[in-house]
């Protein structure tokens, strides 16, 4: 009888096989080289397993493929973002295409996220 990996298995196996768009995205973003910010990738944040997250500020990085722009992708991911968003975790996200094609807007995107997440509120 086969058993279901463990959510820090399941990460661990993501990290392992990631796209090549996760590569790219993980290639700039690990060592602190966008903001000084320590970025995790395939992070387990029970139920689920973040792309990229960056605990400081409590912020979600996801990458999305064709199949997240279909109905029932856009409704898991509606879910998904609603419950990370009631922990106090906002999500960005991504396509493939936009990490392909523009890699810079899409770093130059994170940082002014991070600015504002790192400022104090009024």
């Amino acid at each position: 009888m086969q058993t279901r990996p463990t959510l820090a298995q399941f990460a661990r196996q993501l990290r392992l096989n990631q796209t090549d768009c996760e590569h790219l995205l993980w290639q700039r973003l690990r060592s602190r080289q966008i903001a000084h910010l320590k970025f995790r990738r395939q992070f387990p944040c029970p139920p689920y397993v973040l792309d990229f997250y960056c605990t400081e500020l409590k912020l979600a990085i996801e990458l999305d493929g064709g199949q997240h722009y279909e109905t029932p992708g856009l409704m898991y991911d509606q879910r998904r973002t609603d419950h990370l968003y009631k922990q106090g975790i906002e999500v960005v996200r991504f396509s493939n295409l936009e990490v392909l094609q523009q890699m810079d807007e899409v770093l130059d995107q994170i940082m002014r996220i991070a600015a504002i997440r790192r400022s104090p509120s009024p």
